[in-house]
């Protein structure tokens, strides 16, 4: 009787042992590669970068944490990565690829968004569009280092700094590179106090900071209220294929300027714009899986987005230097709000209110900053769809 026990518990011992090796293969720690280790600390420091410094919290913590989602390994074939089909993580990338994220993040922004300073004097617009010149610089750079022409659009709208427009031009260029695409042009955003102030005192003298703006006018309740239904219309029928950014980033603003849709514009700057971006932040990370993301292309993207930043920001400040040849003495404006026509809003005026602040304590610059700041959210968005009517 006691020898055939024997057999029974060796069955039963070796089935504890089958059962062992088999948990342990499904585990983290048998399926992580260098790579995932070098994601998640990219992702540790992002979380860092937010909680340390208040680098753009609301877009690095998601960001961070989706990074660390999108490397935990695991063994093909279980249904949680992003790239798996039928996994959680992949439906709700969906808004990533389809494009559905951006547009309601334009309607969040138009709903936030007082375009006063911009209409009360509309020559500032034109440093919007010269910091566009970082768009069409790095298209040229991505070409120089051998991205096919599709996949120098997507990455060329980083040099728009505006993290939306990137990922909707990139969900119709350029796919397959969406993830790294993201996540260097968020990255920057969030480094605009650092990028950017550098570059301020290399090109603008210290007198030229000092210079005073005059106060921008009152803006009528009329001209607020026409000024999205004019825009819209304008915009989109320059770039008709830029219409989901542009007709909500407008439709946002007229909720919020009609004075009769408040319960609208409220939930759309709130509620709405909150629960998105924390679903883009999130999957955007999340999509940085190390055997995805961590390519040459990746690193060459990354590059082109630093150099991107700087273009943009230099173009906007040489810009406002020339508009001053031709204005009077009294009309001159402070070359440092040309740094705002970069679309990172707020954080662009900011850096230039701080920087003029610097210069003399007295001098406020945002509200003037804000004018090319908010032209430049409308310049990337047109030019992203000029990108998208050439190359589709």
């Amino acid at each position: 009787m006691a020898q055939n026990l024997v057999p029974e518990a060796s069955e039963s011992g070796s089935g504890l042992l089958r059962g062992l090796e088999q948990f342990w293969d499904y585990t983290g720690f048998a399926n992580a590669s260098i790579g995932n280790l070098i994601m998640i600390a990219v992702g540790l420091f992002f979380i860092f970068l937010a909680i340390k410094y208040d680098y753009e919290p609301l877009l690095l913590i998601p960001i961070g944490t989706g990074i660390l989602l999108g490397n935990i390994p695991f063994q093909p074939g279980v249904g949680v990565g992003i790239y798996e089909e039928g996994s959680v993580l992949s439906y709700l990338y969906f808004g990533v690829t389809q494009g559905i994220y951006p547009p309601l993040i334009f309607l969040g922004i138009g709903a936030m968004t007082d375009f006063s300073s911009l209409i009360s004097s509309p020559k500032l617009m034109l440093l919007g569009a010269a910091a566009q010149i970082g768009v069409f610089g790095t298209f040229i750079g991505a070409v120089a280092l051998g991205f096919e022409i599709h996949e120098a659009g997507a990455i060329s709208i980083i040099g728009g700094a505006d993290g939306p427009t990137a990922i909707f031009a990139s969900a119709k260029l350029a796919p397959q590179l969406i993830g790294s695409i993201a996540i260097a042009a968020y990255s920057y955003m969030a480094l605009v106090p650092v990028i950017q102030p550098p570059i301020m005192k290399l090109l603008v003298s210290k007198k030229e900071r000092k210079i005073r703006m005059k106060p921008p006018r009152a803006v009528s309740k009329l001209e607020k209220m026409l000024f999205p239904i004019i825009a819209l219309l304008l915009t989109t029928f320059i770039s008709p294929t830029a219409m989901p950014l542009l007709g909500m980033l407008f439709f946002g603003n007229i909720l919020k300027e009609s004075g009769v849709t408040d319960r609208l514009a409220e939930t759309a700057r709130t509620k709405m714009i909150d629960i998105v971006t924390i679903l883009l932040g999130v999957t955007v990370g999340a999509s940085t899986q190390a055997s995805v993301f961590l390519t040459s292309s990746s690193i060459k993207i990354f590059l082109l987005g630093a150099a991107s930043f700087v273009l943009a920001t230099a173009g906007g400040l040489i810009f406002a230097k020339i508009m001053n040849l031709f204005l009077s003495e009294g009309n001159k404006i402070n070359p440092l709000i040309g740094a705002a026509g970069v679309s990172a809003v707020p954080d662009s005026a900011r850096v230039v209110q701080m920087e003029g602040v610097k210069s003399d304590p007295s001098n406020h610059l945002l509200m003037h900053a804000m004018a090319p700041n908010v032209s430049g959210v409308i310049g990337s968005a047109v030019a992203a769809g000029i990108m998208m009517s050439f190359l589709s």
